[in-house]
């Protein structure tokens, strides 16, 4: 999946010996690694209509760029002490260095787009990279609102992790076809592809933090409901529950009693949102294949995107 060249050309990015307060924390983040999916998604995405995989780069690097200036500030909007077993940027240095090195890396991305394309595919990549990057601070702010509203719904709670974390993955797709050549109609139905295994893969990690295998996960169980986080399953079982065990759901969102997590388990389980959380990412992942289908290129140079929505979506960590 490219991941190893991915790594070598962030870490042959060119940047400036100083100020070092604010260039060293770019490097630093970069060098605690990462999954790199994004970035793969975009080259795998440009794959699908030209072979030469290097033109699609620095929009990969652009949307890893963007991912990585997203996790410093969300570390400090979060507190966050570490990332990836790593103090947090803001950690080692201080949070005004890390806002300032955050910004910085995102000026990068549009630096990356303007030194290598041109014309109409600049043009294209532009207008999706814009509109995505606005769409991902809404759904951060929607999820900070969220923290303190019990009104939630499960359409609110779909469209914030569609915004917050699943159009980047359109994104990167759309913006290899886009540097492949792709037609408005193949490149949109990939975005929608993206999107849509985002949402699931969303969903896929709210399940597995309360009924993962803690083995597996290496996590601690029900991590979000001791956070009380407001999940695709705390919501759906809010909507469910009489209004006995709504009144009960709520105190225990408040509570940190040490029965916090096994009595809420109970809750959920009563209400079977176990399966009613499979089921819905299930329903995002058959929209997904339903528009990769629709990509005309044919099946075999889709395998790799199959096999990758199948990973992520029947992980057990």
């Amino acid at each position: 999946m490219y991941l190893a060249e991915i790594d070598k050309e962030l870490h042959a990015i060119a940047l400036p010996k100083g100020p070092v307060n604010l260039y060293e924390p770019f490097r630093y983040m970069l060098d605690l690694g990462g999954k790199r999916i994004r970035p793969a998604l975009t080259l795998m995405g440009h794959t699908l209509f030209n072979t030469d995989h290097k033109k699609a780069m620095p929009a990969a690097l652009c949307i890893e760029l963007f991912h990585n200036f997203s996790l410093i500030h969300d570390d400090i909007m979060d507190k966050a002490p570490l990332r990836r077993g790593k103090p947090t940027v803001h950690t080692k240095w201080n949070e005004t260095i890390g806002i300032l090195s955050g910004d910085v890396m995102l000026v990068n991305t549009y630096k990356m787009l303007a030194d290598h394309y041109s014309g109409d595919v600049l043009s294209q990549l532009m207008k999706i990279y814009t509109a995505t990057a606005i769409e991902v601070c809404e759904g951060q702010q929607m999820d900070m609102d969220f923290e303190s509203r019990n009104d939630v719904t499960v359409e609110q709670y779909e469209q914030m992790i569609s915004l917050k974390t699943s159009v980047l993955l359109g994104c990167a797709l759309k913006m290899g076809a886009i540097t492949g050549g792709a037609t408005n109609g193949d490149a949109n139905h990939l975005y929608e592809f993206g999107k849509n295994i985002g949402i699931a893969f969303q969903l896929r990690d709210d399940y597995l933090d309360v009924f993962g295998d803690p083995a597996k996960t290496g996590k601690q169980p029900g991590g979000d409901i001791l956070a009380g986080k407001k999940t695709f399953l705390m919501i759906e079982c809010r909507s469910l529950a009489n209004a006995v065990d709504k009144q009960k759901l709520d105190a225990l969102i408040q509570t940190n009693a040490n029965n916090k997590v096994n009595a809420t388990l109970e809750l959920l389980k009563k209400y079977k949102v176990d399966e009613l959380t499979q089921a819905e990412v299930t329903r995002f992942q058959t929209l997904a294949m339903e528009h990769l289908a629709n990509v005309q290129v044919a099946n075999e140079k889709k395998k790799s995107l199959v096999a990758l929505a199948d990973y992520l979506l029947n992980r057990e960590h």
